[in-house]
């Protein structure tokens, strides 16, 4: 496996860290493809905890963004501080609302959010040396805080939070849920996934094709 990718988790479940569904296919289809993989998580407090059998918060438990994530990666991960664009030829974050609430607080600050400064650290390198970036369903939100202003993403076409891209200088263009935007100036490559799937197998078309586009782009 010649080819590696670093991929940016942010928690295990949807309603407060990665989007299970969403980062197995995308590490299914980097295994498919013979791409080598390592996964990264901040090694910090989640934003909160969520009961995912009844969506609501759970009053004072406390969880950790890198344990939470090490769940996703069968134990094999390790601290985004140790994410290095030198060592990758791109770098893939899935969805799910850790993006909005552990990787930024876009969740609570919507179009005047911030995003974790590691997690800008650590692409940077990605931005500056012109490596892929791919990021999925709510993720492509972060895109105008990490990469600037004019870059060409889709979260599906969601209005409030197409919008929130618009706001914040980005570009957001509709997708169908099977499809994919890329912004080949800027190196970026996005999907919906869960902001529109309704089943798997949805979700996987997108991101197949995702990851399909990536490998291209790593030449």
């Amino acid at each position: 496996m010649t080819k590696q990718v670093a991929v940016v988790l942010a928690g295990c479940g949807v309603f407060d860290g990665s989007e299970i569904y969403e980062t197995t296919l995308t590490l299914l289809r980097l295994d498919q493809l013979g791409i080598g993989y390592r996964c990264f998580a901040p090694d910090i407090e989640q934003h909160h905890v969520v009961n995912h059998l009844t969506q609501e918060a759970v009053e004072g438990e406390s969880r950790n963004v890198l344990q939470e994530s090490a769940r996703l990666a069968r134990g094999d991960i390790q601290p985004m501080t140790e994410l290095k664009a030198d060592e990758f030829d791109a770098v893939i974050v899935p969805g799910g609302f850790g993006v909005a609430k552990n990787l930024s607080d876009f969740a609570s600050a919507g179009d005047g959010m911030q995003v974790l400064e590691a997690l800008k650290d650590a692409l940077s390198g990605f931005r500056e040396e012109e490596k892929p970036i791919g990021l999925l369903c709510i993720a492509p939100v972060l895109v105008p805080r990490l990469l600037g202003e004019g870059v060409a993403v889709t979260v599906g076409h969601d209005p409030s939070v197409s919008g929130a891209i618009s706001a914040m200088g980005g570009l957001h263009r509709s997708c169908t849920v099977d499809d994919i935007v890329v912004d080949l100036e800027h190196r970026v490559v996005t999907t919906p996934a869960y902001m529109l799937a309704t089943r798997i197998s949805e979700a996987a078309t997108g991101i197949f094709k995702l990851v399909d586009r990536i490998d291209e782009m790593m030449g």
